[in-house]
């Protein structure tokens, strides 16, 4: 006897366990339930209002297994196409639909994504520092919790703000403000700096150890292709917006001065955003999410096409995505033949109390685990004991005032 999958009840789940998420909870009408997030970082109440007003009525009734049909129908439907805001939406909706399909089938994700591709997910960690010696120290015990593979950002002598680099001991975690906090950025002294900061890593650390920093968008891409030539000899695994992407053809300039190995994608939430970026190989990884990329449907179309010209998926997973984000992730990640290398920020205590996972890590690599579905369930008890707390991403300014990208 068919099982009923009509969907019955969609309910957004809104908590702040160290930082806020957003989640959507989908139940059909045979009792099972999938989770999906729709976290976006400092922008989350617009997802959940997008949700619980415009995509939640249009659930209620609709079979859940029909996974493609529903994405098409909220991406196409609505006419008002793409946008952060939109594409966090439908990804909250996917995920959650192949987490309920995958556990009427009984089985994890990933093997009905058609099964692993590797053994693990090797991910890499963030070391930061408020001067080289501090991050040496952090990528010291980075090493020694087995991570093969290191992103390393420090303060900049005479900058007073550093991207990565969290306040004082607490862990990085850039939205903390009522309102946006002001930092102050000098492109010049930072790209005097980066070659003594990588110059002195690889010395104690030798050339075993995969490196990667983030420019986080604040180069033009001249400066960009600079830094890149100047931290050729160091070997870097990859150099991350390095330079903003919304015009895609600045990454070809880029491109023909260095051999430095080029990561972006982020904040895309379309395949639209890197289409050409892939199909003129102007870049080696792509770091969509699965989040703020429309789900798992539109994921493994970007992953699809990214393979036809050699590049690899390296998907954003900071702590500004929840749990959710992340198991869904590690099932992708496994079952695709070119996946590169997958972004790992341990989540608070006080979050994976109101998350729980299947999903775990062990030297460099980790597992999305065998749970049916994608593994990660939200305790809506423990939820609601964390009402949502405003928070925001900072701004960014040059020394002379003028805003700059952040």
């Amino acid at each position: 006897m068919k099982a009923d999958s009509r969907i019955v009840e969609a309910k957004v789940i809104v908590t702040c366990p160290a930082r806020n998420f957003v989640t959507l909870k989908i139940t059909t009408a045979d009792g099972l339930h999938g989770i999906g997030d729709g976290t976006l970082n400092g922008r989350e109440l617009a997802v959940a209002a997008y949700l619980r007003e415009h995509v939640v009525p249009c659930l209620i009734g609709r079979d859940a297994d029909r996974i493609e049909d529903t994405w098409q129908y909220f991406y196409r439907g609505a006419y008002w196409r793409r946008g952060p805001v939109t594409m966090a939406a439908i990804a909250a909706v996917d995920v959650a639909l192949w987490d309920l399909k995958a556990k009427r089938a009984g089985m994890p994700l990933y093997q009905l994504l058609g099964g692993r591709c590797r053994e693990g997910v090797t991910v890499y960690a963030h070391a930061g520092g408020h001067s080289i010696d501090d991050l040496l120290e952090s990528v010291a015990k980075h090493v020694e919790l087995g991570y093969k593979a290191i992103r390393v950002q420090a303060a900049v002598p005479g900058v007073p703000d550093a991207y990565g680099v969290g306040h004082g001991t607490k862990p990085y975690e850039p939205a903390d403000g009522d309102l946006p906090r002001e930092e102050t950025w000098s492109t010049p002294k930072y790209l005097r700096f980066m070659p003594k900061l990588m110059d002195a890593v690889r010395t104690r650390f030798g050339f075993d150890l995969a490196l990667l920093h983030d420019g986080h968008h604040r180069l033009t891409p001249i400066e960009a292709a600079g830094l890149g030539k100047s931290l050729e000899e160091y070997g870097l695994f990859w150099l991350e917006d390095a330079t903003p992407a919304e015009n895609q053809g600045a990454f070809r300039l880029i491109r023909q001065h260095t051999t430095t190995p080029l990561a972006v994608g982020e904040v895309f939430n379309s395949i639209f955003d890197c289409q050409r970026l892939i199909a003129e190989q102007l870049i080696d990884y792509i770091r969509a999410s699965v989040t703020h990329a429309g789900g798992i449907t539109h994921m493994r179309r970007i992953a699809s096409f990214a393979d036809l010209y050699g590049v690899r998926t390296g998907s954003h997973g900071a702590t500004d995505l929840s749990p959710v984000s992340m198991g869904a992730a590690l099932h992708l990640d496994l079952s695709i033949p070119n996946f590169g290398i997958q972004e790992h920020m341990p989540h608070a205590a006080l979050t994976e109390e109101v998350f729980t996972h299947a999903y775990s890590y062990a030297q460099g690599m980790m597992h999305p685990g065998e749970a049916p579905g994608h593994g990660v369930e939200i305790d809506e008890t423990a939820a609601a004991r964390f009402p949502y707390k405003r928070s925001y991403l900072p701004v960014c300014r040059l020394e002379d005032g003028t805003l700059h990208n952040w």
